[in-house]
């Protein structure tokens, strides 16, 4: 039999954890927040240059911020959540990784890949959102979440003919609105923050 007063105990001890990285580190989820926007807002601009300098950009892209995504999990290890941060950098490495190693051959292959990344990405949010709730502003990442796997589901099914400019887009309006959600995180976690 599952003891739910546990469980209820358990979840509130990951969210008081957790509200006390950010509070503790909100400018630091700002700074990656106002990062995230303005790379996505650069794929957003420039989205009919999906050619193989854009292929090779998106790889760099993805290979830095999956880098800032595994640093900042293993120096905050202990911040709940490690795994999935962790994961998500990884990731981002991998599929940044294929981006540079074949930038002519393989825009469909990468779109594949890019849709099972912002499939993987959404679910991987959606979990985490679902560990902060209640806390404030959890639906900022459910919502980021929800629209990688929205965004997942938009490239496959206008896979191949979109694959030359859609993805550009989509791939600045995920990383805008995940930057957005750690924007309004932290500022909500700097307003809470106790006085030092």
């Amino acid at each position: 039999m599952i003891n739910i007063g546990n469980n209820t105990d358990e979840i509130k001890q990951v969210q008081q954890k957790l509200q006390d990285y950010f509070q503790t580190h909100w400018k630091l989820f700002l700074v990656e927040g106002i990062l995230l926007i303005f790379l996505g807002s650069a794929a957003i601009i420039l989205p009919h240059f999906f050619t193989v300098a854009i292929i090779v950009t998106l790889g760099w892209i993805l290979i830095f911020g999956g880098s800032f995504l595994i640093a900042r999990a293993l120096f905050f290890f202990r911040m709940p959540g490690f795994g999935l941060w962790l994961f998500m950098g990884i990731l981002q490495i991998v599929i940044g990784y294929l981006f540079l190693a074949q930038p002519l051959e393989g825009i469909l292959t990468l779109t594949v890949l890019i849709t099972l990344f912002f499939a993987l990405e959404g679910i991987a949010k959606i979990s985490f959102a679902l560990m902060m709730r209640p806390m404030a502003h959890w639906g900022f990442v459910f919502f980021s979440g929800v629209t990688a796997l929205v965004l997942a589901l938009i490239v496959w099914m206008g896979w191949p003919g979109t694959a030359t400019w859609l993805l550009g887009l989509l791939f600045g309006v995920n990383m805008f609105f995940g930057g957005w959600s750690m924007v309004n995180i932290s500022l909500k976690y700097k307003e809470t923050r106790q006085p030092e």
